[in-house]
């Protein structure tokens, strides 16, 4: 067990490497000088003076490149990812602790009840195979989940926010409320987050639910299955314990997949709800040639996906007696 730990932490660390060195690279490899379209994106905010402070908190400083690339891995481990320039002087990883848990709200919550709803409807639907569930839930959640979500995105904005004016289209929470923990504001975040989330889980669910019901009917026509049955085990235990136990594993590896799709779809859906997550901010970024933002959120996205990956091994190992063993 700890080998296969040690192999797959070691995946991830050099993985991260990789980002690491391909975001060191990405401002020097462009054409021109980056600074020199900092100061021009900056308009007015950045002095002249300013520049070689802000090449050197960058990484940018005389010298071969291999000093430049220790100074700036300095830097990135001790937090420092420098100021944005769109919001000079305001550091970067300010502004990414502030939009960062709008897109995990969305992103846990939403993966929490496509997840949990679409593998327990597999789960029934390959059980009960040819009956109702599998016969009406299945087809109509799977052309559902086939739609793009740009798509799903703006035909539920125009429905349920432009049409019948039910949920609001944009914004965390309602400016007009102050930010704190009282019942008004978690509502008022709940209302705003739900066109998002919704657009997210139905996109999801279809394919969990096709996902478990294959997994479960390939898993239904083993040894053990008919084994159980014929010991005079109640069904809801053959299904749960026997079957959707050992039907799960390529779903935990499936998840893991998954995960990299999320984050790409969430950054569009945040940008058609303007939702105040990391993807509204890269736009922001994008648009203002903050290429300190940028990269700053490029680089928590690949570490959020990292550890996320690294948390689907972990449930592989603990579903998976096998290879605990081995």
């Amino acid at each position: 067990m700890g080998g296969y730990l040690s192999s797959r932490l070691f995946y991830y660390i050099a993985a991260f490497a990789v980002a690491l060195t391909f975001n060191f690279l990405l401002p020097r490899l462009m054409p021109g000088d980056p600074f020199e379209i900092m100061f021009a994106a900056s308009q007015g905010k950045i002095q002249p003076a300013q520049l070689e402070v802000l090449k050197e908190q960058f990484g940018f400083v005389s010298g071969p490149w291999h000093v430049q690339f220790w100074e700036y891995i300095k830097g990135i481990f001790s937090g420092d990812l420098g100021p944005s320039l769109i919001y000079y002087p305001t550091p970067v990883t300010e502004i990414i602790a502030g939009s960062m848990p709008w897109t995990l709200l969305l992103a846990g919550v939403s993966s929490f009840i496509s997840i949990t709803v679409g593998l327990s409807l597999g789960i029934f639907a390959a059980y009960h195979r040819g009956g109702k569930l599998d016969s009406i839930a299945s087809p109509g959640l799977t052309l559902l989940g086939a739609f793009p979500q740009m798509v799903s995105a703006m035909l539920i904005l125009f429905l349920f926010g432009l049409h019948l004016d039910w949920l609001p289209i944009s914004y965390g929470y309602d400016p007009d409320i102050d930010a704190g923990w009282t019942l008004e504001f978690f509502l008022s975040v709940a209302s705003h987050a739900a066109l998002p989330l919704l657009t997210l889980v139905i996109s999801g669910l279809g394919g969990w639910l096709f996902l478990m019901r294959n997994s479960m009917i390939n898993t239904l026509g083993e040894d053990y299955i008919t084994m159980g049955k014929a010991k005079g085990l109640s069904g809801r235990r053959v299904m749960v314990q026997y079957a959707a136990r050992n039907a799960i594993l390529p779903v935990v590896t499936a998840v893991a997949l998954n995960i990299g799709f999320l984050v790409a779809g969430l950054l569009i859906i945040e940008m058609i709800f303007n939702y105040p997550g990391v993807g509204n901010m890269m736009l922001t970024a994008v648009s203002g040639r903050d290429y300190p933002l940028l990269q700053g959120l490029l680089l928590t996205i690949v570490g959020c996906v990292l550890v996320a990956n690294f948390l689907a091994d972990l449930a592989y190992l603990w579903l998976d007696p096998r290879l605990r063993k081995s």
